[in-house]
């Protein structure tokens, strides 16, 4: 059928504007931090929230308020493995993935790239995607723990604080 029933479309637009109403109250609430994608964790929960809001928007057999109560979960899921993982460093490494080293001064980490299943090419387009024509220019290559790609040029401070966690720099500094 091509045009559905007016009471489909009105339900639609109904439902519609107050599940959003819901759903920006409950983001505001919970704060910034439920849409960050800083990890397979945050993304899986952005995603879900998504589903939930289409399924209320779309599936008549799916009441409001069942959607919300729905949403209200997620987002008190993910504050409370959040707030857990700010606190306990145990915690923290149960939730989220550690970032990798792909590459360091002028070696691609074949063992660690075997790991992440990335290949050579795609760290080639992530340097250049970086603005990078060369990996001379480039001193290391990370996957993060959200899946995006942290590219350091040779200008950057080698030995910051921020590579500390990241899965192979120790065992990739050769000096």
């Amino acid at each position: 059928m091509l045009i559905g029933s007016l009471y489909g479309i009105y339900r639609i637009l109904v439902v519609g504007i107050l599940a959003y109403i819901s759903l920006v109250a409950l983001l505001r609430l919970s704060g910034k931090r439920t849409l960050s994608k800083l990890n397979a964790y945050d993304l899986v929960v952005t995603v879900s929230i998504g589903a939930i809001l289409s399924q209320i928007l779309l599936n008549k057999k799916v009441p409001l308020i069942e959607g919300v109560a729905a949403i209200v979960l997620l987002i008190t899921l993910q504050f409370i493995g959040t707030w857990m993982s700010s606190r306990s460093e145990t915690f923290s490494t149960l939730l989220k993935s550690s970032p990798a080293l792909l590459y360091y001064k002028d070696q691609f980490h074949e063992r660690v790239l075997r790991k992440e299943r990335i290949t050579k090419r795609e760290v080639l387009q992530v340097v250049r995607n970086a603005g990078y024509a060369s990996l001379q220019d480039v001193n290391i290559v990370i996957l993060e723990s959200d899946g995006g790609f942290s590219v350091i040029g040779h200008t950057a401070e080698e030995d910051s604080d921020s590579l500390k966690h990241v899965f192979g720099y120790g065992e990739g500094k050769k000096d």
